[in-house]
């Protein structure tokens, strides 16, 4: 949660809470990561803008070259998880 004088914070907030973007911890590694400013909310929405990428997707992804080569090749990193949130099956 930002500081209550950190506007730019609170507006980063604002989108990813607007976008649907929730902060459930999975366990012991927590929510994941969510972008902190305003500029990295705008990072993500002008790189998925045009690639089908949910805004909620978008707006929850670390790598931004990924969005931009879209929705099929997105994946979160270090949380085991794929584009629609199931679980990745290991390789065999």
């Amino acid at each position: 949660m930002p500081k209550r004088s950190d506007t730019a914070g609170w507006r980063a907030l604002t989108a990813l809470l607007n976008a649907g973007v929730t902060f459930h911890s999975g366990c012991c590694d927590g929510p994941g990561w969510r972008p902190r400013t305003p500029r990295e909310v705008r990072e993500r929405l002008t790189a998925a803008a045009g690639t089908g990428v949910p805004l909620k997707a978008a707006l929850t992804t670390v790598d931004i070259d990924g969005l931009r080569s879209g929705p099929a090749s997105r994946l979160t990193p270090g949380r085991g998880r794929g584009p629609s949130g199931t679980r990745r099956r290991a390789a065999r």
